[in-house]
């Protein structure tokens, strides 16, 4: 997987290209998700708006970033990354 503070380039449903800053990776249940903020045209982050996708391996062993289907499983990724987080805001 890629290193925090890598730009992660993501295609969309209707094929166009968008940059991600990986911020991190956090386990949750013996599963990976990235958190990613996405970048503006001068290769600024957005810091309001993290998305977290859920990082699985194809058959040939690439990483590949996954919408999160399960709202409870996203709302146990989300929580666990706002936790890790709280400290850094204080």
């Amino acid at each position: 997987m890629a290193e925090a503070d890598e730009i992660v380039t993501l295609v969309d449903e209707e094929g166009e290209e968008h940059d991600f800053t990986l911020i991190e990776v956090i386990e949750v249940d013996s599963t990976e998700y990235a958190i990613l903020l996405p970048t503006d045209e001068n290769g600024e982050e957005n810091s309001n708006e993290a998305i977290i996708l859920k990082l699985i391996q194809d058959e040939e062993g690439n990483d590949l970033l996954v919408d999160i289907e399960d709202d409870d499983e996203w709302e146990k990724v989300a929580g666990a990354y706002e936790e890790m987080i709280e400290p850094e805001e204080e």
